[in-house]
């Protein structure tokens, strides 16, 4: 039986996280100077830090919330799980079930669709609560939430396409 999800597709769609950011965040494409205003960022800020750690474990931050985000996007998964998670001890049906239904709702628009419902519902929820508590604006909440439902929605978009 086919795994529902490419492994690659975790690496592609974490890489998407990084190339997204890169744009949003940027002073001169995105929101870069809004987002640093809001923030209290600063160029002086920004000059420290090992880029190569900060890029590094960010990369790992999208790997980790991939594995997590697949769960949302493919269906499969949840067949998998009413099987205890192994194929190879699964009723007949089960493979039948697959047979049918195993690349059902496998799209970019519709892991896209998914991804975002989890950035608003997840991500949102979770910056707002700590922004809130930060006293951070309102605008600060919506630069940094609406980065991660449009990531979300690429990486859900290629993790559901890819298999």
């Amino acid at each position: 039986m086919e795994l529902p999800i490419n492994p690659i597709a975790i690496g592609v769609a974490a890489v998407a996280a990084l190339l997204i950011g890169s744009v949003w965040y940027n002073p001169k494409m995105g929101l870069g100077n809004a987002w640093m205003r809001e923030s209290g960022m600063t160029k002086e800020k920004m000059k420290g830090g090992n880029m190569g750690i900060i890029f590094g474990l960010a990369l790992v931050f999208a790997v980790m919330l991939n594995f997590l985000l697949m769960q949302f996007t493919n269906h499969q998964w949840g067949a998998l799980g009413m099987i205890g998670g192994d194929p190879e001890n699964a009723k007949a049906s089960f493979e039948a079930f697959m047979a049918d239904y195993g690349h059902a709702h496998r799209s970019f628009g519709h892991g896209a669709l998914h991804g975002g419902i989890f950035g608003v519902f997840g991500a949102l929820p979770i910056i707002g609560t700590i922004a809130l508590f930060e006293r951070k604006s309102a605008k600060y909440i919506f630069i940094n939430a609406g980065y991660w439902i449009v990531t979300l929605a690429v990486m859900g978009g290629i993790l559901c396409t890819w298999h």
